[in-house]
């Protein structure tokens, strides 16, 4: 089988959205991961709902599929990078990020998208983890109920120094919540070295919602272009072909958008030439 690629607009964040989606979709991308920011699909513009449509029509045009990726940065507080959280002390700041992630969800299925991706956040320094671990079961079923209502999946990634950072953090999170879903970064494997990312795939293969993949060094939590860390690369695709993975494979190259006109093909035909 043929695997299906996506690029992640947080590695295009210099571009208007429309100039990306074509450059991404020029290059023979089959999709996008579209990360909701300010200036890509603002999801708290007055307007939103019309420009989510609008949108819709461009990757109908595009023939792009996509998913709804929620990691930008300064959306919700242009003062502290990714606040409020599902983590975060204050009730009214996590009643914000799980509002955030209900607004993503309503976008995702406009956008007749195949999942929205999400984190837990990072907890502050005093904050008890028994609390945060509660106020994260609260928040998820909130947002997995809103989920359920709108008819898309929830996928939850595991992110280094989260509260919930390995796979094996979000199979306990799933034993709460068994209609949780795994967004797999295999980069993130590697920084967090508790399970080769292709034996991830494989021990995953029911549970994947969504997966991203780009380079990584071990132990190093920076996106790097491919043949630039430690990723084994065709390991993770053969994995993925393997259990038939027919969702998107989304490149994730999010410090790469001062040069994405580069780097957006430059990746594709990496993953090309190597057979996948």
């Amino acid at each position: 089988m043929s695997l299906r690629y996506a690029y992640n607009t947080n590695g295009a964040a210099n571009h208007r959205l429309d100039d990306a989606l074509r450059l991404i979709a020029d290059c023979g991308y089959d999709g996008v991961a579209l990360t909701l920011d300010h200036h890509h699909l603002d999801p708290f513009a007055p307007n939103w709902a019309r420009e989510a449509e609008r949108v819709a029509r461009v990757l109908q045009e595009l023939r792009l599929g996509s998913v709804i990726e929620t990691g930008a940065r300064y959306l919700l507080d242009p003062r502290e990078k990714h606040e409020p959280t599902l983590v975060t002390a204050a009730a009214d700041g996590r009643a914000r990020r799980v509002a955030f992630l209900c607004r993503a969800l309503d976008i995702a299925a406009m956008l007749g998208s195949e999942t929205m991706s999400f984190w837990a956040g990072v907890p502050k320094p005093g904050v008890d983890a028994q609390a945060a671990h509660g106020w994260l079961d609260e928040g998820l079923a909130r947002v997995l109920d809103y989920a359920e209502g709108c008819g898309v999946d929830a996928s939850f990634e595991p992110e280094p120094g989260m509260l919930i950072e390995t796979v094996a953090d979000y199979e306990r999170l799933a034993e709460r919540h068994p209609r949780l879903r795994l967004a797999l970064d295999t980069g993130h494997c590697l920084v967090t070295q508790d399970i080769a990312p292709d034996l991830a795939v494989h021990a995953y293969v029911d549970r994947i919602g969504t997966v991203a993949i780009e380079d990584m060094r071990r132990g190093d939590h920076t996106h790097l272009p491919f043949g630039e860390g430690d990723m084994d690369i065709p390991a993770v695709l053969r994995a993925l072909e393997d259990i038939g993975y027919a969702r998107l494979v989304c490149v994730e190259m999010s410090r790469e958008s001062p040069r994405a006109h580069a780097a957006i093909p430059e990746s594709i035909a990496y993953l090309r030439s190597i057979g996948a």
